[in-house]
């Protein structure tokens, strides 16, 4: 009744529009997608800042010595991010740079096929090993 209420006073344009804003605003400006969440009485939202880093150069530049600096700018993200954490998931790299989960486990693949990458344990409780 209120959100009725609201959109007859003109204080909002429709139900639901606010959340595509939103994400279509941070991937205009390649940010990480926020994410949203029920919790029990409310809703959160979760904001993720763009990695700022000056190891990202650092791991580009001993990367590409080896591959002759043919890694993708989300896979020199990928590694400065695992340089950082080597615990993550592929769900926390997606939703700090913003892809698809489906997109970070294709540049983890191509990482690991270049031997640059390697996984070591299993994927909960193992780590990433950037060689």
């Amino acid at each position: 009744m209120i959100a009725d209420f609201c959109k007859s006073l003109g204080l909002i344009e429709k139900y639901g529009s606010g959340i595509r804003r939103i994400v279509d605003y941070f991937k205009s400006e390649n940010l990480p997608i926020p994410e949203f969440r029920n919790i029990s009485d409310g809703f959160m939202v979760t904001i993720f800042g763009k990695e700022v880093n000056d190891d990202t150069d650092k791991v580009g530049d001993k990367v590409g010595d080896k591959v002759g600096d043919n890694l993708t700018k989300n896979q020199n993200l990928i590694l400065s991010i695992i340089q950082t954490k080597q615990t993550i998931s592929a769900l926390e790299l997606s939703k700090r740079i913003g892809i698809s989960k489906r997109k970070i486990e294709e540049n983890i693949r191509k990482l690991k096929d270049l031997g640059i990458l390697k996984r070591i344990g299993p994927a909960k409780g193992g780590h990433w090993e950037i060689k």
